[in-house]
């Protein structure tokens, strides 16, 4: 496995859409442990291949829904994924790893269920709520080319996000 360098705001390729996956062989395999690895250092809660400069559809979203598990055991590897329920809402700060420091004010829906496939080409459905919908819904609109920033309400500022975390 290998650190793989996080795209920022600005790289093109972050608003690009990313092409399905057909291969579930071992390039597929190493862009997703790599991807772990990347997500895991870096401290967020999703992933997308877009992200790390791949434009396939490939995430990977920590489910916080699941307590007592470890970061690592939250990952769910979602390939070829697409959103087949959603209901209720939820309006939250959200930021992404691709444009560090910015956070905004985003609505979403409160419960998403989602079709995948896994790494072996096996489809299966999950579902999450809260934090867990937000991110499905953020890592899924990387891979049609979009950032949160255009569906933030409002950007946050400084003093905001210094208040929101307590800070003085």
């Amino acid at each position: 496995m290998a650190l793989r360098n996080i795209r920022e705001e600005g790289d093109s390729i972050l608003l690009k859409k990313s092409r399905p996956v057909v291969d579930f062989d071992k390039r597929l395999h190493i862009l997703l442990d790599d991807m772990r690895e990347t997500l895991l250092q870096a401290g967020g809660v999703g992933l997308a291949a877009p992200q790390v400069g791949v434009l396939r559809r490939a995430v990977l979203v920590m489910d916080t829904n699941k307590e007592g598990l470890t970061d690592e055991e939250q990952i769910i590897e979602l390939i070829n994924p697409r959103i087949v329920e959603s209901d209720g809402e939820q309006t939250g700060q959200e930021g992404c790893l691709s444009v560090p420091g910015v956070y905004g004010i985003v609505t979403r829906p409160e419960h998403v269920r989602v079709r995948a496939q896994d790494r072996f080409g096996n489809a299966f459905e999950c579902e999450g709520t809260g934090l867990t919908a937000r991110c499905f819904c953020h890592e899924l609109d990387h891979l049609d080319g979009h950032l949160f920033t255009e569906l933030a309400q409002r950007l946050l500022t400084e003093e905001e996000l210094q208040e929101m975390s307590g800070e003085e």
